[in-house]
């Protein structure tokens, strides 16, 4: 009995849906990567009044999408879920230490050192899957790891002190990531985000609130231009992780991984190129020991990857054989 070929517009809509997928995570990360530069738009505000507006327009941004959706109804499920809501409080408290830490570094000249943070997540990531998921690690994955520790050391050398800008960076991004996992099939990007930001709102309403009142708030202040670039924050934080969402729905891990890196090389670049921040030898030294780890990481993922792809095929092949020669013996 011959085998069923696919239909080419099977492997059309596959291979249209890959591409799509492609386009939405460079969306995605290409946005994030172009943060530094909406962060300039905002002088003179601090990162404290900056990340309390992204908080409150983001949370309007996301009641008008959810209206457009039609998706209250899951976020009042997702509310109603102890579990589900507990795990993204904390959610809500990592990125907001995200967020915070991120803008502070950009805004008081330190963008290089918050784009090493993004380029130093996946090895932190790999570090959670040992101390937390108790994963054993492949040599590669040891070899990256040991060789993103050297870099520590050398840029820590290189700042004479810790990068603690990065490491905060790396770590609140990683267990993030990783709590947000835990709740990835229960609810969507916007729900996720939507819960995350309300339940931070009250928090940065009171510290709008205080700014006001001392004077250093900048909101309405400096004119309209700069009210509605604070208010673009909503859009500007949204809309990435929708793409990311759609991005993610459509293209393997493995591609989402590479694409990672889009975000933090485009921050290093305007940081150097546009922002002008000091870029030394000892600096260069230490960033070129982490793309060194970075490299190995990927060499070992890619390798994974292809290992699986091929026993996968010969577990297919095999079961195909299996159910020809059943079929043989039948007729």
């Amino acid at each position: 009995m011959p085998r069923k070929q696919l239909s080419s517009p099977t492997l059309d809509a596959s291979a249209q849906g890959s591409s799509l997928g492609i386009i939405y995570g460079v969306a995605a990360y290409g946005l994030w990567g172009l943060l530094p530069l909406y962060f300039t738009l905002l002088k003179p505000a601090g990162a404290v009044e900056i990340v309390a507006n992204r908080v409150l327009f983001s949370l309007l941004f996301c009641a008008l999408l959810l209206t457009v959706t039609r998706g209250w109804p899951a976020l009042l499920k997702a509310f109603s879920t102890g579990r589900v809501l507990g795990t993204l409080a904390v959610a809500a408290a990592l990125i907001a230490v995200n967020w915070l830490t991120y803008t502070y570094g950009v805004t008081t000249g330190h963008a290089i050192e918050s784009s090493l943070g993004y380029f130093i997540n996946p090895l932190v990531s790999v570090l959670l899957g040992v101390f937390v998921l108790k994963e054993r690690l492949r040599p590669l994955q040891w070899t990256a790891v040991g060789i993103g520790f050297i870099a520590v050391v050398e840029l820590t050398v290189a700042y004479g002190q810790l990068p603690w800008i990065a490491l905060v960076l790396a770590f609140s991004f990683g267990i993030y990531g990783f709590v947000k996992k835990r709740v990835g099939p229960q609810v969507t990007a916007a729900t996720s985000l939507s819960i995350e930001t309300a339940l931070l709102a009250p928090i940065a309403a009171v510290v709008m609130v205080l700014l006001a009142i001392n004077g250093s708030a900048t909101l309405t202040t400096e004119g309209p231009a700069h009210f509605w670039w604070m208010a673009a924050s909503g859009v500007i934080t949204a809309v990435p992780l929708l793409f990311f969402g759609a991005s993610a729905r459509r293209l393997p891990m493995t591609t989402i991984g590479l694409l990672q890196y889009f975000a933090p090389v485009l921050q290093f670049l305007i940081a150097v190129l546009f922002l002008k921040e000091e870029m030394g030898l000892e600096r260069w030294i230490g960033f070129g020991i982490v793309w060194v780890a970075l490299l190995v990481l990927t060499i070992d993922m890619l390798a994974t990857v292809r290992k699986n792809s091929v026993l996968r095929r010969a577990a297919r092949n095999a079961e195909s054989s299996g159910v020809l020669r059943v079929e043989e013996r039948t007729d």
